[in-house]
């Protein structure tokens, strides 16, 4: 069986996770602010903050940005739930919108969802590909979208319009122009899942690359005392100093920082990140290439111009199928020995959300776009003999459904 996103793990990571554990320093800690250090200097934004997955990253940004009931947040209806979940935890409404032929966000669509209550919008770079940040940026600083804007804190106050909270849990080492992901815009949340191509087997970094009136060293404090339950200190910061035991809490916080045993992988897998996105490249010309024959094949968008993806996932479309069509495909692949998935479902097609009103006939790009998709197997260790073995099983598959 071919599997579909196996995590790369050798003999360094072992190595380096053995000596974090042997030296009895497993929680937060010098690995962890080592990692941080050097995730800003790979991405080029002002600070960082490792976290315990980025699904508490996104849900920290917002809340302190100080979003609540009442306000609204814009998300792209085609993106993992933990997108919109966090909204729901705020309180606040998630206002989805459809997307563009790259499964992505688009600045039109934005714009036409923008109220007054407006106070986020989350671009999602599905698969690794880039949104528009240079137009989304553009975009909530003109005249007429900063008049709608209504704040309701001090930060608020002081953006003084709509924050642009980018969902980048798929483009690590992405780019725009000359500009790396986590420093598009004004905050980013990476994800360091299992199946993500830099991993700290769970975990996330939030990126702070806010404007030069916000001072993103104090913010970073902030947001460490808030991601340890409000403590003023942490654990590295009772041990070094004298009477470190004692500390106060300042706010009712949360339990989602970092341990040093995540941030031994991740320092290996960013060391050597370069040579990762090199061979997810390979990978994808493999694809390309393997399906070149194909006129129902439709490959995914992974570069042009001014913007190239992390290759995190290969999502290949099937032209003129339905649903029905898609999922008897996949069995047969499946059946096949060959493990693939689907990158997503549209948020409405869950029963929560269809509970609280959304129609997934409301985002028909959307559903077009899900409904003939098929991720293939990406990760370190899968071969050209294993490409080979995918893309016949997949042209296999359709002929026998489709021909």
């Amino acid at each position: 069986m071919i599997p579909f996103s196996p995590p790369h793990i050798d003999d360094k990571i072992v190595d380096e996770v053995a000596a974090a554990l042997r030296s009895g320093w497993i929680t937060t800690g010098p690995r962890t602010k080592e990692l941080e250090k050097r995730l800003t200097e790979y991405c080029g934004n002002k600070k960082t903050l490792c976290v315990s997955s980025a699904t508490a990253g996104l849900e920290l940004m917002l809340r302190w940005f100080g979003v609540k009931e009442g306000d609204e947040v814009i998300v792209p209806v085609y993106t993992y739930c933990a997108t919109a979940n966090v909204v729901v935890h705020c309180g606040a409404k998630p206002v989805f919108i459809d997307v563009g032929d790259d499964f992505n966000i688009t600045v039109d669509n934005i714009k036409n969802a923008i109220t007054s209550k407006t106070k986020v919008v989350m671009p999602v770079d599905i698969a690794g590909f880039p949104c528009d940040y240079d137009a989304i940026n553009f975009l909530v600083n003109e005249k007429e979208i900063k008049e709608r804007f209504v704040p309701n804190t001090p930060e608020q106050e002081q953006l003084g319009r709509v924050l642009v909270l980018s969902d980048a849990a798929h483009s690590f080492g992405a780019f725009c122009g000359k500009k790396r992901a986590g420093s598009f815009t004004d905050i980013s949340v990476f994800s360091f899942h299992a199946v993500k191509n830099l991993t700290t087997a769970e975990g996330g970094g939030i990126m702070l690359n806010l404007p030069d009136s916000f001072d993103c060293n104090k913010i970073y404090q902030q947001l460490n005392v808030r991601s340890l339950h409000g403590q003023s200190k942490d654990a590295l910061d009772k041990v070094n100093h004298v009477g470190g035991w004692r500390y106060d809490v300042v706010e009712a916080g949360y339990k989602c920082n970092m341990t040093d045993v995540q941030a031994a992988i991740g320092l290996v897998e960013l060391a050597r990140y370069e040579e990762i996105l090199t061979k997810r490249k390979v990978i994808f010309d493999w694809y390309t290439n393997g399906f070149s024959d194909c006129n129902w094949a439709e490959m995914p968008l992974f570069r042009t111009e001014d913007k190239e993806s992390a290759y995190h996932i290969f999502q290949l479309r099937i032209k003129g199928i339905s649903e029905q069509q898609r999922d008897r495909i996949i069995q047969r692949i499946f059946n096949k020995g060959v493990s693939v998935n689907v990158h997503f479902q549209p948020l409405p097609m869950f029963s929560f959300y269809r509970g609280l009103g959304y129609d997934i006939d409301n985002y028909p790009k959307a559903f077009d776009l899900y409904s003939c998709e098929i991720t293939l197997p990406c990760y370190y260790d899968l071969t050209k003999d294993d490409v080979d073995i995918v893309v016949k099983v997949v042209k296999e598959a359709y002929v026998e459904v489709c021909l």
